[in-house]
């Protein structure tokens, strides 16, 4: 079965880049399926702000054969040892919902049998650019949903211009996430997440979209000099 990763790093303006116009090859490193090398945005932040577009802080989501060749990227691969100086975290998948291209995707899912258990979401889409000022008016709102919820220990977004977006996020519980996907949680304005769905389906923002569900099974490394961002690491069985 195949791994994921997510990676966040700080690297030189110049690293940042190298690694944003010609990312690493897939081709040249042994055991990785497909990645995407992104540069880290707060969730929710003013499209203009210098907090929108974090240019030293890179954000990586990859799928690979197996954790051997995860360990022997982080090791051996110059790359890779710039990776390995930030946080990741590893992920098996659960389920998905939409499609996209690059990734080799498992078509069977995987149900948590315990609503308790920590889980991680990945959305990544490829945008269409005369829609770009729609996602954005819908987008942000539930950015803001998101980042501020009390059952997120980490959330933030990526880019990679022009067309990639990605969020990324560590909820407490499952029960947590799902309701507020469904706009059940106990928050202020709690449907915005339902409500930029519906407009999504109503007229996509996107010509390829995904979202997926993972468990997280490993973390490694600090990240604005925290870890463990993984809660209740006993209570992640699955069926």
């Amino acid at each position: 079965m195949s791994v994921f990763t997510f990676h966040l790093t700080k690297v030189t303006v110049k690293s940042a880049i190298t690694a944003f116009f010609k990312p690493p090859n897939t081709r040249n490193i042994p055991g990785l399926i497909h990645a995407e090398y992104m540069t880290s945005m707060t969730l929710g932040s003013k499209v203009f702000s210098p907090s929108r577009m974090l240019i030293r802080q890179m954000a990586v989501f990859a799928q690979w054969e197996n954790e051997s060749a995860i360990d022997d990227f982080l090791e051996k691969d110059d790359f890779g040892k710039k990776l390995s100086k930030g946080w990741h975290i590893r992920l098996t998948f659960l389920r998905q919902w939409g499609e996209i291209n690059e990734f080799t995707i498992p078509k069977e899912t995987i149900e948590l049998n315990n609503p308790n258990a920590p889980v991680v979401a990945v959305t990544l889409a490829r945008m269409r650019l005369f829609q770009v000022p729609r996602f954005i008016r819908w987008g942000r709102p539930v950015e803001k949903l998101v980042r501020d919820h009390p059952g997120t220990s980490l959330a933030l977004a990526a880019i990679r211009f022009p067309r990639t977006v990605s969020t990324f996020s560590i909820w407490k519980s499952q029960k947590e996430m799902v309701d507020m996907v469904h706009g059940h949680s106990a928050v202020p304005k709690p449907k915005r997440h339902a409500k930029a769905m519906k407009e999504r389906e109503r007229k996509d923002f996107h010509f390829e979209f995904t979202t997926l569900r993972f468990k997280p099974i490993a973390e490694y490394g600090k990240w604005e000099g925290r870890n463990n961002f993984i809660p209740n690491p006993n209570t992640s069985g699955s069926k």
